[in-house]
Formats: C-alpha cells, structure tokens, sequence
C-alpha cells in the first residue's frame, strides 16, 4: 500500500490550501484516513481523522478552519485548510488504516511520505 501525499507549500497567513492523500496498491478496504503534523523540535500530532463512514474528528486546535474529507470511491483524502496561521507551520503526514484481505480482522497502518506546509509572511 502507498500514500501519495500533496498540496503543500507557502501561504501567507490567513490563506488556504488543500492538501491530498492518494492511497494506491493492493487491500480489500480503507478503514480510516487521517492527517498528521509534525513541527520542528515537536511530536507528531493528530491534525484530523475521517472513517469510510465519514465520522470525523478535529484538534482542538483546527477545529472550525480545517475540513477533512474523503473519495472512497478513489482512496483519496483531503485536508482542507483555511485561516492558516504560522503555527499551522508543518510536515503534514497522511495515514490509512487498511484491511489488506477480505478476511482481515485488524487493520494495517500505512503512511505517505509528508507534505511541508509553510505560514508565513
């Protein structure tokens, strides 16, 4: 399985971008799809996460400006961002969850390689 992250790059404050996360190779289902964030000299951190159900679930901290969503029928995630600020300031890692065969009964974790997003005037 692999993860296809992009969309990242420069914004000013207060701007938007969209990022994608294209998950491709061979599994029987997507479970979940999240997107992660990584600053400089910080953990890694749960950013937004969306079932193949499209349950959603926000950090405190993007809540109301970030909009997770998912194309099951195309393995895709998107994070939209808007109202972006320089804390927002990151690597953004897309991760699945995946059942990889039909009888699977726990889910495989997958990640893409990250995405920079940079806020800054």
């Amino acid at each position: 399985v692999q993860l296809q992250a992009s969309g990242g790059g420069l914004v000013q404050p207060g701007g938007s971008l969209r990022l994608s996360c294209a998950a491709s190779g061979t599994f029987f289902s997507i479970n979940a799809m999240a997107w992660y964030r990584q600053a400089p000299g910080k953990q890694r951190e749960l950013v937004a996460a969306i079932t193949s159900g499209r349950s959603t679930n926000y950090a405190d901290s993007v809540k109301g400006r970030f909009t997770i969503s998912v194309d099951n029928a195309e393995n895709t995630v998107y994070l939209q961002m808007s109202s972006l600020k320089p804390e927002d300031t990151a690597v953004y890692y897309c991760k699945a969850e995946v059942y990889r065969y039909m009888w699977s009964q726990v889910t495989s974790n997958y990640w893409g390689q990250g995405t920079l997003v940079t806020v800054s005037s």
